[in-house]
């Protein structure tokens, strides 16, 4: 194509609202929107996380409340994280397949108030459960092993599965373990229940926020390097979405968001699958910090980066700022 100044100008298409509307390649709504929210025990408890200024625990029927309000928003899904007390914490993970731990009530109080009107999606991995902090078992000498791991992680999609969760997420990171829930939830009469795989998923220093909203920051032994993605590596997160995919998951995701685009859109590229990105802990609070200090207007530097997401290839992105977005794209 030979275009030329002045045939071509083409500013002509940005003059105008309605015309920038009308050209616009990139849109998102309400619906491309996933809500995390983080679940603790009590009744009537809202705490504040310290580090991720706005977002809070609620307890089991504030849960609730929120997924009411997911609803009203236009969110299609919720994402659930239990912030499991200390004395239900052991180096097994245990309370994880308890049918009555914090996130099978939560899925029961959210299914009981909306029933199909909202999603709801739960984090598949131990690192809320155990004593340790990471997300499985642990040997003798510290390593987080593979298969004993995954063995624990199928029962514990099961547990959710039966609560009522929609979209059960593996997030550890082990080998082998979309087949094995796969089959797990076919055998045991749960076919519809959607896997959404953390893929590439990257031992990231933006989930500091995440690990104190949960409780398993201050306890954390070593780091998670040996299972989590080294964020040098582009062709391996293919590699792992691969398998994934080949292993029965239904959608995919890249965590964390913005500094990984590129894998986005390699992942967009090749698979055809829907992509996800999770707009992580640090990236929520650099947001916050930033608007605070003055650096930008709040609302435009999410809107920014939540379109960034949507044009490297995202079907939908998991955010804190969720009912903020939600708001701003209905007004």
């Amino acid at each position: 194509m030979n275009r030329h100044y002045p045939n071509t100008r083409l500013r002509r298409t940005r003059a105008t609202t309605w015309s920038r509307a009308m050209v616009r390649e990139t849109v998102l709504t309400p619906a491309d929107l996933i809500w995390p929210l983080f679940v603790t025990e009590g009744e009537g408890v809202e705490d504040p996380v310290a580090s991720l200024p706005g977002v809070s625990r609620w307890s089991v029927n504030g849960i609730a409340k929120r997924a009411k309000e997911a609803v009203d928003l236009g969110i299609p899904c919720i994402a659930l994280f239990p912030n499991t007390q200390a004395d239900k914490r052991s180096d097994d993970g245990a309370e994880a397949l308890n049918p009555d731990n914090l996130m099978c009530r939560a899925i029961k109080a959210v299914k009981d108030a909306c029933g199909d009107d909202v999603g709801v999606l739960t984090d598949v991995a131990l690192d809320p459960y155990t004593s340790h902090g990471q997300d499985g078992l642990v040997d003798a000498s510290g390593y987080v092993t593979n298969d004993d791991t995954v063995a624990v992680l199928v029962d514990q999609a099961l547990n959710q599965a039966e609560a009522g969760a929609d979209i059960v997420a593996p997030s550890d990171m082990m080998d082998g373990r979309v087949h094995a829930i796969r089959m797990a939830l076919e055998m045991g009469n749960h076919p519809n229940v959607q896997i959404m795989a953390y893929s590439a998923k990257y031992a990231s220093a933006l989930y500091g926020p995440f690990r104190d909203a949960v409780g398993s920051g201050g306890r954390l032994v070593g780091d998670k390097k040996t299972y989590q993605m080294d964020a040098a590596n582009g062709d391996e997160a293919l590699a792992e979405v691969a398998l994934d995919i080949a292993e029965g998951a239904d959608s995919v995701m890249v965590k964390p968001g913005l500094a990984y685009l590129d894998i986005i859109w390699r992942v967009k590229q090749r698979f055809d699958v829907p992509v996800y990105a999770y707009q992580v802990s640090g990236e929520y609070a650099l947001i916050e910090a930033g608007a605070a200090a003055g650096v930008g207007d709040r609302d435009a530097l999410l809107m920014e980066k939540l379109v960034a997401f949507k044009r490297a290839g995202c079907s939908g992105v998991l955010t804190y700022h969720a009912p903020l977005a939600a708001k701003l794209l209905g007004g």
